[in-house]
């Protein structure tokens, strides 16, 4: 599917008025069902409105950071519905996540009793103690990071996003090495999707935890952001806009160096500041 539309609207400036096209960035549902090796039945976990594309990345990377996937043998395979009954179009919106027993256990207690929107990255999950546990131990300290490539993230992420040129309607997550290199961005409609695209690519190549990298965010970083970036290993996650109170917090007991504001040669730290290389 391609992720953008293209309409037709009715532009006005001031007194003038004209006809021209726009580009829009697609909003399309993908659910993704759960089965074991040898059932056919694939049983519903979750719907989450996203922007095709990557879609694989995006099971792989919210089912390792909900708790369902946990090594790479959790997961056999992602496929499409075979039966060439279904509309293709449905086909296209529907991702199988073929799992171990152990796997779909843990899916028991984590499924989704709402569909998720773009903006949301917690919504309808079934109690609020599997949205705030955390048994993972703090992120190991020794990353170091310089601020002045720290500064300079946001741009070439921004530059990166193809798609949000186009449109003006994508958030961005990049993922980037000690020296400033972008090896991985995804765009989607969700901020919590592009974490999630920007994850599973690492996951599904066997590269979690990222303990070495850093995690560039377009919006604001929620909790679910900040969750998300500790449960990959991921040391430190930088936001051009505000962190939450909730994600502050989570960042403080997960070992999370939290950036917000990271705006030109400005930032706030809001945890674990040493990671951050003082000028010389």
């Amino acid at each position: 599917m391609d992720p953008i539309e293209r309409v037709r609207v009715i532009a006005r400036d001031g007194e003038s008025e004209t006809e021209r096209e726009d580009s829009l960035a697609v909003e399309e549902p993908l659910e993704i069902r759960l089965r074991t090796s040898g059932v056919s039945r694939a049983e519903p976990f979750v719907t989450t409105m996203r922007t095709p594309g990557h879609d694989e990345e995006l099971a792989a990377g919210l089912l390792f950071a909900e708790g369902v996937l946990a090594g790479r043998s959790d997961l056999a395979e992602l496929s499409r519905p075979s039966d060439p009954r279904i509309d293709a179009e449905l086909r296209g919106n529907v991702l199988i996540a073929t799992v171990s027993a152990e796997a779909l256990s843990r899916s028991e207690s984590l499924r989704r009793r709402t569909v998720m929107g773009s903006a949301c990255g917690v919504c309808g999950k079934t109690s609020i103690d599997n949205v705030l546990s955390n048994d993972r131990p703090p992120l190991p300290s020794g990353f170091r990071l310089d601020p002045r490539v720290l500064v300079r993230l946001p741009d070439l992420l921004r530059a990166g996003q193809s798609v949000f040129s186009q449109t003006g309607g994508l958030h961005g997550a990049g993922l980037f090495d000690a020296s400033g290199t972008l090896e991985c961005l995804r765009e989607d409609i969700g901020r919590h999707n592009a974490v999630d695209k920007v994850v599973g690519a690492a996951w599904l190549g066997s590269r979690v935890p990222l303990s070495d990298r850093v995690l560039v965010v377009s919006g604001r970083a929620g909790f679910e952001l900040a969750q998300k970036a500790a449960a990959a290993g991921i040391p430190v996650l930088a936001s051009v806009s505000a962190p939450s109170s909730l994600a502050v917090e989570l960042a403080d007991a997960a070992g999370l160096t939290l950036v917000g504001f990271l705006r030109g040669e400005r930032f706030n730290v809001y945890a674990h500041p040493l990671r951050l290389q003082r000028r010389l």
